[in-house]
């Protein structure tokens, strides 16, 4: 009997023990089994998968409107008045339908969305630009907008798309691998976004990688060249496969197939032909983006019509709609210029083998071709009528408030171009080039790729559209002419434009690092601490609470920096201004007041307490149990703002003005406030940056901007002998660069090289930083911000320049350096900036979310 007992408890012991060995079994297969789902491979098949899905969706979508569009304008044949209201009407209606979406659901969807990226990708926190509600306006609104056959562009919005749907993507994938909520793995995320947006659009994995390199990272990882390719193969096989699957193609084949001959492509006479395509699409994408820019500046330079245009926001789309569907209409000018053809056709007979100027007779046998051919237009005037036409089209279309990419316009404008001089060539050459006794004749498709390849190349400022072209076309055959004339466009455009998105980035202000120029000995002789802020605003570890409440309410930077006292400015490290402001709100915050008022009548109830309470008149304690916060504060409130006065104070004559027991309690929480705000910060339940990112005062210009480059730095701190000197941020660096780039402009004072070394220990921290410019006179001033195009003139051995207004009140200083004549000129017009700079108020990564106003910003 004394044994059974025993042998019930051994027999529950190894019951117990074999759950826990199954439960702790389990345990490592479930955590086995999240580690796996949190690797990379699956996150980049997931990502690829589902660009797949979005990409033919957005193409199989525009492609059936498109149709739609053509056979609804067909089925009106006899009637042409008919026929032109259709034309109209059909992509008027889907343009509208694009901006008032994206107005409404999402005004960061506007646009091409690479600026936004490379921005984005330097550190600067955009805000909404990768959100769901801009990825669903962006998906659907670029839906419309091509299937409106309007010459707008797919890769640059795509960017976009992908980069937002890899961020939400990572957020998701956070649950099973902590590793991406790290900061760092961020940058990672939107560098394979990019490469994905590109390799799904037209299913060019190696081009896309490249290309997302090239237009978006100034320096890339190479740790991320196998996760863009990965992601980019794969979604770009998928992408084809869902093609193939809808029978819009027999087998996984290049997007715009050619059929150029293998075995002798070209003859090296053609070689000076194909180096006039590239130069000419040098000086083409130059003036491209020179117009694309003028007409936005152009806009915002009259203030009516500025104003007008941010009143009603559907008119500017509406008229340029409505001009570019009349001018193509078939039956009008549109028979002159292929009118008819939409941009994918159009690229499609442009690549075709045909020379047209050699056809005669029924035009049925060239199928869509047959568009180029007219019976009393010669085929050069309809080609150049195409170009001139729709080059203008494209520079004014890529400006309308809704999702566009200047990538497929300039590449449909490139090919004509291409084709232009192919089609002279095979005049020129009636009977071929005769090569070892056998005639070859001209390809003027092969000159069409090779424009295409080159003008977008002009553009955008890359080198890899060569292998988005040739993957695109599926041959390989033209590669060497084409990278010859790509080079070509691009030493030409350089030299003369920025791309089309650093325009861009110019034109809205981004706070984007630019690089800096060729040969310039400037940024050599530039230091941090010409162009630095001096009158730096800082948090000393002996700080009372008062003295956090007046830096948090003086100024708006994002960090600040942590100092042991305002004597020695010791830089002790860095805190950010939402833990500054918890802080604060942690030691005046209800909970705090109800806890020592607790503590406070648990005293009184023992014996006398003499405190802050005491000079105040007696009340019944109940009244602190029965009070609600929330009509507190507002009571609070509005009683501070009827009688216009100041509480604060301990003065009796305040406590006596109270009436009521209700005034006499706000009374006292203003009295416990301010005893409150004059003890001294306690940083221990505050997270401090031990190590900011520091740099010495003779650091040079070219080294800064190598490390803000490559670290992704927005600020860092100037420091001598571990002493706070000042700070640089990325716009004051912006400012320097593009002051250095610009010929005629010195950012150092005259007599600089000659300054005392030991100054900087009898200098005054609260001197304002000034960026130094000299102009066409040579005249050395400084700009305020309170009058723009006015200067304050110095003498040139002067070596402490005079703070502006703004330098005083904390703020960024303003240089009169700007990157063209344009942008000065667009800062003169007052009210207009300001409504444009409205869009653009978070984009500051030293500002915080305290003014937010997103109904103000401009369509353009």
């Amino acid at each position: 009997n004394n044994g059974r007992p025993l042998k019930r408890d051994s027999q529950v012991q190894i019951k117990e023990e074999h759950y826990s060995k199954c439960q702790d079994c389990a345990k490592r297969i479930q955590k086995y089994v999240t580690k796996k789902l949190g690797e990379d491979w699956i996150f980049l098949v997931l990502l690829g998968l589902v660009m797949a899905l979005v990409s033919w969706g957005v193409d199989y979508a525009s492609a059936k409107t498109v149709q739609a569009y053509k056979w609804t304008y067909r089925a009106l044949h006899p009637s042409v008045p008919l026929q032109y209201a259709v034309w109209v009407a059909f992509p008027l209606g889907l343009i509208l339908f694009a901006a008032s979406f994206c107005h409404f659901v999402s005004p960061q969807a506007v646009g091409s969305g690479i600026p936004e990226l490379k921005t984005i990708m330097r550190g600067v926190v955009l805000k909404e630009y990768l959100t769901l509600k801009a990825f669903v306006a962006k998906v659907v609104a670029l839906t419309a907008g091509l299937g409106s056959g309007m010459p707008v562009g797919k890769e640059g919005p795509f960017v976009h798309i992908a980069s937002i749907c890899a961020v939400v993507l990572s957020k998701f994938m956070s649950i099973f691998c902590g590793v991406y909520e790290q900061p760092y793995y961020y940058t990672d995320v939107l560098t394979v976004g990019c490469a994905v947006g590109v390799g799904c659009c037209f299913g060019t994995p190696l081009g896309g990688v490249l290309f997302s390199i090239e237009v978006t990272s100034t320096y890339f990882a190479v740790r991320n060249y196998w996760r863009g390719f990965f992601a980019a193969t794969f979604s770009a096989f998928v992408f084809r496969v869902l093609a193939v699957w809808n029978k819009d193609a027999v087998t996984i084949t290049a997007l715009f197939r050619t059929n150029f001959r293998m075995d002798f492509p070209f003859d090296l006479q053609e070689l000076p032909a194909f180096a006039i395509i590239g130069i000419g699409s040098g000086f083409l994408g130059a003036f491209f983006v020179y117009l694309n820019r003028q007409v936005v500046l152009g806009i915002r330079r009259h203030k009516a019509l500025s104003q007008f245009l941010t009143k009603y926001r559907l008119i500017y789309p509406a008229v340029i709609t409505f001009c570019i569907a009349s001018v193509t209409f078939p039956h009008g000018f549109g028979q002159f210029m292929a009118g008819e053809l939409m941009p994918r056709e159009a690229i499609s007979t442009l690549f075709d083998n045909y020379t047209w100027i050699k056809h005669h007779g029924d035009t049925q046998i060239l199928g869509k071709s047959a568009a180029w051919i007219h019976p009393k237009v010669n085929v050069f005037v309809i080609i150049l009528l195409f170009f001139l036409v729709k080059f203008c089209m494209a520079v004014i279309a890529t400006t309308m408030p809704i999702p566009c990419g200047g990538f497929m316009p300039v590449f449909v404008l490139g090919a004509a171009f291409g084709r232009l001089i192919g089609e002279i060539m095979a005049s020129l050459f009636p009977n071929g080039i005769l090569f070892d006794d056998i005639l070859y004749q001209i390809l003027p498709g092969g000159y069409a790729v090779i424009g295409a390849a080159a003008l977008t190349g002009a553009v955008s400022h890359t080198v890899s559209t060569a292998v988005i072209c040739f993957e695109l076309t599926g041959q390989i055959s033209h590669i060497l002419p084409m990278m010859v004339a790509v080079i070509l466009a691009n030493m030409v455009a350089q030299s003369l434009q920025p791309s089309l998105y650093d325009s861009i980035i110019q034109v809205k202000k981004l706070p984007y690092l630019p690089d800096l120029g060729w040969n310039h000995i400037s940024k050599y002789n530039i230091f941090v601490e010409d162009i630095m802020v001096q009158d730096v605003k800082f948090v000393s570890s002996n700080c009372k609470y008062r003295d956090l409440q007046e830096v948090l309410q003086s100024t708006t930077v994002k960090y600040l920096p942590l100092v042991d006292s305002p004597d020695t400015m010791i830089l002790l490290g860095s805190v950010e201004r939402s833990e500054l402001q918890a802080l604060l709100q942690a030691h005046l915050s209800p909970e705090r007041r109800r806890l020592l008022n607790r503590e406070m009548r648990q005293q009184l109830n023992e014996a006398p307490y003499d405190g802050p309470w005491a000079n105040l008149p007696k009340l019944q304690h109940e009244s602190f149990a029965y009070v609600d916060e929330d009509e507190d504060t507002d009571e609070k409130g509005e009683v501070r703002e009827g009688s216009g006065q100041t509480f604060g104070t301990q003065d009796s004559n305040a406590a006596g003005s109270c009436k009521s027991d209700s005034s006499s309690f706000l009374c006292q929480i203003d009295a416990w406030e301010q005893e409150e705000l004059n003890k001294n910060v306690c940083f221990d339940s505050c997270r401090v940056d031990p190590s900011p990112f520091q740099l010495v005062e003779r650091t040079s210009l070219h080294k800064t901007h190598t490390l803000f480059s490559l670290l992704g730095l927005t600020h860092a701190y100037v420091t001598s002998m571990g002493k706070l000197r000042g700070v640089l941020a990325l716009e004051e660096l912006q400012k320097a660069i593009e002051g250095s780039t610009r010929s005629g402009v010195r950012l150092r004072p005259p007599l600089a090289s000659f300054r005392d070394i030991n100054r900087t220990s009898n200098s005054k921290v609260g001197q304002g930083a000034q960026a130094w410019s000299r102009d066409d006179n040579g005249t050395v001033g400084a700009e305020p911000a309170a009058a723009p195009g006015t200067e304050s003139p110095l003498p040139p051995g002067s070596h402490s320049p005079q703070p502006s207004h703004s330098q005083e009140e904390g703020e960024v200083p303003s240089s009169a350096c700007a990157t063209d004549t344009e942008l000065e000129e667009m800062e003169l017009t007052g009210p207009v900036a300001e409504n444009i700079s409205d869009i653009l108020k978070d984009i500051n990564p030293y500002t915080t979310d305290l003014d937010e106003d997103e109904d103000d910003d401009v369509p353009l």
